[in-house]
């Protein structure tokens, strides 16, 4: 698995979780999202970036909390489960955003367990 983090983009190999910690970024426009993308990689935090675009979630700074495997619709769900935990001020995320029925979301996983 790939993932890109402000100083470029990782090889990552994980262990099985069977949780992950996670926050995302919502947009029903691309647009939207590809400019919440541009905060991000000029080095702007997660939960800041997604209390200004994201169209859920956006006071808790994009947090979901945990969520379970099969909990998540298909496509954020294998994201979720591919990325490398990070943190807020220094994310990885998924880039290009995953689209789903809800939007287009930029997917950051804080911890698996």
């Amino acid at each position: 698995m790939v993932s890109h983090s402000p100083f470029g983009y990782i090889l990552d190999e994980l262990k099985s979780a069977t949780s992950v910690k996670v926050r995302h970024i919502l947009c029903e426009k691309h647009g939207k999202c590809m400019e919440a993308m541009a905060l991000l990689k000029a080095g702007q935090s997660f939960n800041s970036v997604a209390e200004k675009f994201s169209e859920d979630k956006a006071r808790q700074g994009g947090s979901l909390g945990w969520m379970v495997r099969g909990s998540m619709v298909g496509a954020f769900q294998e994201a979720a489960f591919q990325l490398q935990p990070s943190t807020v001020n220094c994310p990885i995320y998924t880039d290009p955003p995953v689209k789903t029925q809800f939007g287009y979301h930029i997917i950051m996983v804080e911890d698996r367990k």
